[in-house]
């Protein structure tokens, strides 16, 4: 358990603590989030670095360029559908908060459509004296009239839940409510919910999410609502979820074993039965039928699935034990499932070819009526990279997305097999458009240019690992840059949790990189999804080193290929990925001059005990296993940091409001750096949760930050 440290602990305690000292017994007081004595702490290393770095040069121009473009009126609104509207989440300079609002589909077209404002989320918040930021909502269908609101105070994954009437835009007397916790609320009618909360002692897993699902019904105290579900302590959580497809309403409970694995009961005729299907699949239906995306090799009968498949079966006949299958798409050396979006006619599948995206679609046929349904292969059009036909692509790496306008909720759908397709590239903008059947899709909107590209380009190449295996890259190049080993260059990654880094178009980086003449490496390595489950499953627990030995070996690659070299060479990654920044600058300090060490997990010695940590054992281990330890403690960084060793300058940045990845993790790393007299740089934000900021003008200040200290590090 964190050490609570004494009332009169001095904020500068830190610096007064040896190297030898045992870390978790020096700086177990600043796991305390809140303690006035780590507080006191953090705000003196937030003035040093604010100090240091808002004086240089480059800080005020870049928290400009910055802002302008998170704030600019030319973003694509991303939107959702209910019914008759599209509904978006609008920040700006006047609405720093944000604007949840909503247009019809005639006015999205439009180059300045007119927007319906639902809820302020500043007025609410000033009005009520609160720093909410918003965190979704469900609404009930078919009308979308009642919805149940998430609200953040500073941006943490606990939320206020409250009953919303989106037609009379205001919070609904004595609806239903929430008060602050990791909840789940489900509409199973309008006179009733599910829902999974902080009940009280017991109610939580050792993760901190609901172990425990209630009924519960409209006018009654929230304390009477009735258990119809449990989980287990050591599992990451319990839930529901109630598909209102019209004929074919269907509830099914899950109990998440693990973060990678969980067990499924479906309800029939009011009973809870066993859902058979793999432990670590995923799966949804499409009216009368079964998807499922396996992530293990399967073999159910006497045909063998390769792990990474999306296979799809009649549901009634699943669920009398049959167990026909019929495979969507099988993954090839190359080529992963990324993704698929259904339509009420269509499976549109979103695949990554060597970290390209491409789309495949399958077109249901027959009905409900029918003995059963069977998907033919169609033509799509897709925007970019085209569509995948076994060709080679000609064009650049690009990243396609898609969403399906379909209402299942709405008996006459015009928009049934209606679809939104998304493209960008590193050096393209994004556009949007929207497609009917296999129809060439129509281009709804395009984001003008954020930065002048003329002359940039971006490449793709391989490193070889410490044990040979080719990981991929890419290169972004500003214009005029050659391979002179003197570029600025800055190497991003993530490699966990199967969460694959594909091409992005980022004003962001435009202008505070590429236009400067900075150039961006993205890895693709190992424990990410680029080459699907076994891509992720090759780096973890054990093998996790794995991940940063790929990174490694692409830093090493960019220095012999005179792309740069260590003096102009930084790191980042957020998360997962500040364990991997983190792993690598105590494992291979010489490679780098700067590391932006983001929201990072440290100390994984002790990550299973703080906030959510319990639930990425599956990724990483368990630490009070020996034989587990064993591993964990070569690479974790806290553990591993030497004080006679040379690291380059680190910036760390983490959030108080954190609720996922622990602050403490920060703190004391940055902590026992400072002790051991290793240069070092600190900001924690008092808002932001895990993504570091609330709302633009924040994240606009805390990338000016970075960008000012990588500028003052790899600076030509």
């Amino acid at each position: 358990m964190p050490q609570t440290p004494k009332a009169d602990a001095p904020a500068s305690a830190a610096a007064s603590i040896t190297g030898s000292t045992p870390p978790d017994t020096a700086f177990g007081w600043l796991e305390d989030v809140q303690g006035e004595p780590a507080l006191a702490w953090v705000r003196e290393r937030n003035a040093v670095s604010e100090t240091l770095l808002t004086a240089r040069p480059e800080y005020a121009p870049l928290r400009a360029q910055l802002l302008a473009v998170l704030d600019s009126k030319d973003r694509i609104p991303n939107v959702t559908r209910r019914g008759d509207f599209f509904y978006n989440l609008w920040q700006d300079e006047d609405h720093k908060r944000g604007l949840w609002r909503r247009t019809t589909l005639a006015e999205y077209r439009q180059a300045r459509p007119a927007w319906e404002t639902v809820l302020d989320l500043d007025a609410l918040g000033q009005a009520e004296g609160e720093n909410w930021v918003w965190a979704g909502s469900t609404c009930l269908g078919p009308d979308y009239r009642r919805c149940l609101v998430s609200l953040s105070r500073g941006g943490a994954d606990a939320t206020v839940v409250r009953e919303f009437d989106a037609v009379a835009r205001r919070f609904v007397d004595g609806g239903f409510a929430l008060p602050e916790a990791k909840s789940n609320i489900n509409w199973i009618d309008a006179e009733t919910v599910y829902v999974g909360t902080d009940f009280g002692p017991g109610s939580l897993t050792d993760s901190g999410y609901p172990r425990i699902v209630k009924r519960w019904a409209r006018g009654t105290p929230l304390a009477e609502a009735v258990t119809v579900f449990e989980g287990e302590r050591g599992d990451v959580a319990a839930g529901v979820t109630v598909d209102r497809t019209l004929g074919f309403e269907r509830t099914w409970f899950t109990r998440s074993v693990d973060f990678f694995h969980r067990k499924v009961w479906l309800l029939q005729g009011g009973e809870q039965v066993p859902f058979d299907i793999p432990d670590d699949a995923s799966f949804s239906f499409l009216r009368d039928s079964l998807l499922l995306k396996i992530r293990s090799d399967w073999q159910p009968g006497e045909q063998r699935f390769p792990a990474g498949s999306l296979l799809v079966a009649d549901a009634a006949a699943w669920l009398r034990g049959e167990r026909n299958l019929t495979p969507l798409f099988t993954p090839t050396a190359t080529r992963s499932l990324s993704s698929y979006t259904a339509t009420r006619d269509m499976v549109i599948v979103n695949l990554i070819d060597n970290v390209s995206s491409r789309l495949e679609l399958w077109r249901k046929t027959g009905t409900a009526d029918s003995a059963a349904s069977s998907f033919v292969r169609g033509a799509i059009a897709a925007p970019g990279a085209g569509a995948a036909t076994g060709e080679e692509a000609t064009e650049r790496p690009g990243t396609i997305g898609v969403g399906s306008l379909h209402d299942s909720e709405l008996a006459d759908d015009r928009h049934a097999n209606d679809y939104l397709l998304s493209y960008s590239d590193f050096l393209t903008p994004d556009s949007l458009l929207i497609g009917r059947d296999g129809a060439k899709p129509e281009l709804l909107k395009a984001r003008p240019a954020l930065f002048d590209a003329t002359g940039m380009r971006a490449e793709q190449r391989f490193a070889s690992s410490k044990d040979g295996t080719r990981v991929p890259y890419f290169i972004i190049w500003p214009k005029g840059a050659t391979a002179d080993a003197a570029n600025p260059t800055l190497l991003y990654g993530y490699g966990g949790f199967e969460v694959s880094l594909n091409p992005f178009y980022s004003g962001l980086y435009g202008r505070a990189w590429f236009e400067r003449g900075g150039v961006l490496v993205v890895a693709n390595i190992r424990g990410g999804g680029e080459y699907g489950p076994a891509w992720h499953r090759s780096a973890i627990k054990a093998d996790k080193q794995r991940s940063y030995d790929d990174f490694a070996a692409v830093a090493e690659d960019l220095i012999h290929t005179k792309v740069t070299r260590p003096k102009h060479l930084g790191i980042m990654g957020g998360s997962n990925g500040g364990l991997l920044v983190g792993a690598t600058f105590t494992q291979r300090p010489e490679l780098f001059n700067a590391v932006v060490c983001a929201v990072p997990l440290l100390d994984m010695r002790r990550f299973h005990t703080l906030l959510a940590g319990a639930s990425w054992m599956a990724e990483y281990g368990n630490p009070d296993d020996p034989a587990e330890w064993s591993f964990i403690s070569k690479y974790s960084p806290y553990q591993n940091l030497k004080p006679g060793a040379t690291y380059p300058e680190v910036l760390f940045t983490t959030s108080t409001r954190d609720d996922r990845v622990h602050p403490g993790h920060a703190r004391k790393m940055a902590a026992l750096m400072l002790a051991q007299g290793h240069p070092m740089l600190y900001y924690e934000n008092t808002e932001g949760g895990h993504g570091g900021a609330a709302d633009n003008a924040q994240r606009a200040h805390l990338q000016a930050l970075e960008y000012s200290y990588l500028w003052r590090q790899l600076g030509r």
